[in-house]
């Protein structure tokens, strides 16, 4: 009997994920978490209606580069309550956004608009992939996520245009521009840049585009 009561005690304590090796602790939950993202993100309430059909994972393009990944399982992680391994989650960047799960969902679930706002608030806490923040930084440096290259230039000139596309490289006073629009909405804070000033973010120098 005493066997059977503790056996009792942890199903009570513990959900169990069958896709997961270990067990989920309610204590580690936070009920707080799918509150905000429901207030955030119109829609999202919807994921309660999920029939765990799998349309949406067994239809991702993603599954055939990376087999681990099941969005099905990321947002029912989301409903959980579970926070710091959502917004850790390396696969919540996996998502391409093609919405073909969110097409094929039965309940129309807003799946990919969950994702973008799970990333948001990814972000939001400090938490972004090394390669989003070295973008990040060229869009603070530059003005631009992917700068202008040798390459790219003969490859304009080839088809006839200017060898510059008509942005900060042409324009490069609208630079400072760039950069009070960066400020204002705290990108800077975001990604971990404080100045913009003289040489660029955090003393490295703004690359030429002449």
């Amino acid at each position: 009997m005493k066997q059977k009561n503790k056996e009792y005690e942890k199903m009570n304590h513990c959900i169990r994920d069958i896709s997961m090796k270990h067990p989920i602790k309610t204590s580690e939950l936070d009920p707080t978490f799918f509150e905000e993202i429901k207030e955030e993100e119109p829609g999202t309430e919807k994921l309660l209606m999920c029939l765990n059909c799998k349309g949406c994972s067994s239809g991702c393009p993603v599954t055939g580069v990376e087999p681990a990944y099941n969005i099905k399982k990321l947002l029912r992680m989301t409903v959980l309550g579970m926070r710091d391994q959502v917004l850790n989650s390396k696969e919540l960047w996996y998502c391409t956004t093609c919405y073909r799960c969110q097409e094929r969902c039965p309940e129309g679930v807003e799946t990919v608009g969950t994702i973008l706002k799970l990333r948001s608030v990814a972000v939001k806490n400090g938490i972004m992939l090394p390669a989003h923040r070295k973008i990040a930084e060229y869009v603070m440096r530059t003005g631009h996520g992917v700068p202008i290259n040798e390459k790219n230039r003969i490859k304009r000139k080839e088809l006839g245009l200017g060898e510059l596309p008509e942005t900060v490289h042409t324009h490069p006073e609208a630079l400072s521009e760039v950069r009070t629009l960066l400020k204002a909405c705290e990108f800077d804070r975001l990604v971990g840049f404080k100045e913009f000033e003289g040489t660029g973010a955090k003393g490295l120098k703004t690359p030429s585009v002449t």
